[in-house]
């Protein structure tokens, strides 16, 4: 069943804002798979300042067709997209800004719409499809501008993400390895003590055994001395 376009602005919520490249929606299936993904606009929000001087400098639009969102194209286009007759043509997403260009089959009319998220900047009204297409590509250029400083945001936060987690991560390494050398720090005090210790016993051994070997020879001495005391006077039992 083909979806009214109300219904496909309406699922918006479902479609990333952040998408870095542009989308080109030149067929719509009867799935409604890709539904519009126009939000159903809010009340219409001023270009900023820097998005003035590049339609000025682009001088795409005529004298005519610059003042048309002043004349309602906006609050047109808003209580149009509430019924089913108007066909999406092309939307293009460039980060949270888009384009597109819209048709109204009863009068042969096109719409061409400049959006950030839910709000319309820019609708222009015209019968002139080639002139539809110029004004829709000039609006997909600005997307692209608009977008530029946006998407450059979200890469930066993602790296700024990245890097803390890695900071996260070196600083749990750098706790585990300084955990593991303050335990061999400690077991190698513990061992240098036992050596020390081990040490000390050992000298002190060592001059006891000395100590016994000269009571030992001095006793050999001794026994010797009885023994030829106790044989002096015997017959040489040779």
């Amino acid at each position: 069943m083909k979806l009214s376009f109300a219904q496909k602005l309406a699922m918006t919520a479902l479609v990333a804002v952040g998408a870095a490249q542009g989308v080109d929606a030149q067929t719509l299936p009867d799935s409604g798979a890709r539904a519009a993904v126009i939000a159903q606009p809010g009340t219409a929000t001023a270009l900023p300042a820097t998005t003035q001087e590049q339609q000025g400098q682009a001088g795409v639009l005529t004298a005519d067709e610059a003042k048309q969102s002043a004349a309602g194209n906006v609050a047109e286009l808003q209580q149009m997209i509430r019924g089913s007759d108007l066909s999406e043509l092309r939307t293009t997403y460039n980060g949270g800004y888009g384009a597109s260009l819209l048709f109204y089959g009863k009068e042969m009319t096109y719409y061409v719409a400049l959006f950030q998220q839910k709000n319309f900047w820019r609708v222009i009204k015209t019968q002139d499809a080639t002139r539809a297409d110029v004004i829709y590509k000039d609006f997909v250029r600005q997307t692209l501008q608009l977008s530029d400083v946006e998407i450059r945001r979200t890469r930066l936060e993602a790296q700024k993400v990245f890097t803390e987690r890695m900071i996260a991560l070196s600083q749990d390494r750098a706790n585990r390895l300084q955990a593991d050398l303050d335990v061999a720090h400690q077991q190698q005090s513990i061992v240098n003590s036992q050596q020390q210790q081990t040490r000390a016993e050992a000298t002190v051994l060592a001059q006891q055994k000395a100590a016994a070997q000269d009571q030992l020879r001095a006793q050999q001495r001794e026994v010797r001395e009885l023994q030829r005391q106790l044989d002096s006077g015997l017959p040489n039992s040779h």
